[in-house]
């Protein structure tokens, strides 16, 4: 659904007129534009915090030049960008249409040759952009459109230059959906990342496509990814023989799982009814066929995997018996992949100095609670009330990770408040007050007190630099860059939540206030 205008948006880009606002999101702005062909495209323009970084501009190039190799086989086609512009824009194919997710909360899960279609689709746009050395990252149902009924894959690949520059990286740059992100994806270790984490995506929206939810649906985050990262998908409801490539696709190793070029070929000669008539669709057969002439040919990737194997089966002890002579013994698996070690949950990343509205956002409360961007920070108050929090990022923060912020006491009895890893009334919690800091576990209400230090840093007026180390089961808390102490965060049910700032009060000393500035939360 398109907007209007802002004041301060743009009125032309590249040969673009721009006629309404598409969306926003941690990238920057999405207009709708015209050229003088009468051509509409949509523009994704950058916002100015990452225009001002030449490690960013350099990665934008340099991704762009890889996505405009991308076939237009299912895809949203890159059709110009000028990263060198004052505030860098990618301009790519309009596609009028809803997104699958919008399809499915409308009619329900798709069935037959419109399930099958959608998968076929899917695939081929991934395979595509993985033929040209693309990797998406961000494949989910908001990300799948259709266009005169034939779906089409879009925001493929730029974000990686965000991703990459860590020191501008922001709630959306760390791109993915929890229920579609693959185990790897959790790793510390970003590099874990590659093409076998689009397929395992595919498999979680034709899940969702064909049964209105995704294969590890938790209630929370927190409970989803640790489903993803040790328990076998839900598959029920779809039907056999897609229900089979699907669960190869969402194996845990991303080792185990076909090529989107291998998806195309078991889904167009599996027999199916569906694989049959998908003949009434020439255009995407067509499509499906192209990217299939087009494979990248066979080469280390194989080697690379046929060595693993061997590493694999050494390291498991599996023992080969060699063939001495005579009949050669019954076909057989020649070993069994163990579960993975379970890995740490990864989450996304933030910076915002919060002088003005960005991550976090102005609101008022009852009682006279507050929250304003003020003097170059985010200054919050309680009013008469005992608590309040500011509107922060909604995303899932997980694994090993720093938060840290700029806080200033700015009334007695006030206390600063981080939580941290928040599912509804239960997270951590850390409070900063002038008698001292402590860090406590709240579950449904509950408050246990892990660690505290008593201190008088946080007097009125004085500025400090609060930090949390999150590594494996442990916290540790630094002021101003000094180790204070260490606290076990060993709750098997919080490996994933919300960040949040607040502020508490003594209700004998009047209304709480602090501010927040300079806050990050940075994947380790």
């Amino acid at each position: 659904m398109s907007r209007p205008l802002r004041p301060g948006d743009p009125r032309e880009l590249g040969g673009y007129r721009l006629l309404s606002r598409l969306g926003e999101g941690g990238m920057g702005s999405v207009y709708l534009g015209r050229n003088a062909a009468g051509t509409l495209a949509a523009i994704k323009v950058i916002r100015p915090e990452y225009a001002a970084d030449d490690e960013f501009r350099g990665r934008f190039r340099s991704e762009v030049n890889r996505a405009r190799q991308v076939p237009p086989f299912c895809t949203a086609a890159v059709l110009d960008a000028d990263p060198g512009h004052e505030t860098p824009y990618l301009v790519v194919e309009y596609v009028d249409g809803p997104d699958l997710g919008q399809v499915i909360g409308e009619s329900g899960p798709l069935t037959g040759g419109n399930l099958h279609s959608v998968a076929v689709g899917v695939a081929t746009a991934i395979a595509a952009i993985h033929g040209a050395g693309v990797i998406h990252r961000d494949l989910k149902p908001a990300n799948v459109l259709f266009a005169l009924g034939a779906p089409k894959v879009i925001d493929f690949g730029i974000a990686r230059a965000m991703e990459l520059t860590s020191k501008h990286t922001r709630t959306d740059q760390m791109v993915g959906t929890v229920a579609y992100m693959a185990p790897e994806r959790f790793d510390s270790d970003s590099s874990a990342t590659g093409p076998a984490a689009d397929v395992f995506a595919w498999g979680a929206v034709v899940t969702y496509a064909g049964t209105g939810r995704t294969p590890f649906a938790g209630d929370t985050p927190a409970v989803t990814a640790a489903k993803i990262l040790t328990q076998p998908p839900n598959l029920d409801g779809l039907p056999d023989p897609l229900r089979t490539v699907v669960a190869r696709s969402l194996a845990k190793d991303p080792r185990e799982r076909p090529t989107a070029h291998e998806l195309l070929d078991m889904l167009l000669s599996d027999g199916s009814t569906e694989a049959r008539t998908l003949a009434r669709s020439p255009e995407l057969r067509k499509a499906a066929d192209a990217v299939r002439r087009n494979r990248p040919r066979p080469g280390r990737r194989r080697v690379a995997f046929a060595a693993a194997l061997t590493v694999a089966a050494a390291a498991g002890g599996v023992i080969l018996a060699l063939n001495r002579g005579g009949d050669p013994p019954a076909a057989q698996p020649l070993l069994t992949i163990a579960a993975p070690a379970p890995r740490q949950v990864r989450g996304l990343s933030v910076i915002d100095p919060l002088d003005r509205p960005g991550q976090w956002r102005a609101r008022s409360g009852d009682d006279g609670a507050a929250c304003t961007f003020t003097g170059g920070a985010l200054q919050m108050s309680t009013g008469d009330g005992g608590s309040f929090d500011c509107p922060g990022p909604t995303d899932t923060f997980a694994g090993d990770q720093r938060i840290a912020a700029d806080i200033t006491v700015l009334a007695a009895g006030s206390c600063a408040l981080i939580g941290f890893r928040r599912n509804g009334s239960s997270g951590y919690l850390l409070s900063a007050c002038p008698t001292g800091v402590e860090l406590a576990l709240e579950n449904d209400g509950d408050k246990t007190t892990l660690t505290s230090v008593a201190g008088g840093d946080f007097q009125p007026g004085s500025r400090h630099r609060l930090q949390i180390d999150l590594r494996g089961a442990t916290a540790t808390v630094s002021l101003d860059g000094n180790p204070a102490f260490q606290a076990p965060i060993t709750d098997s049910t919080l490996v994933a939540g919300q960040v949040s700032f607040g502020v508490e009060r003594d209700p004998d000393l009047g209304p709480g206030k602090v501010s927040f500035a300079a806050a990050e939360i940075l994947s380790l």
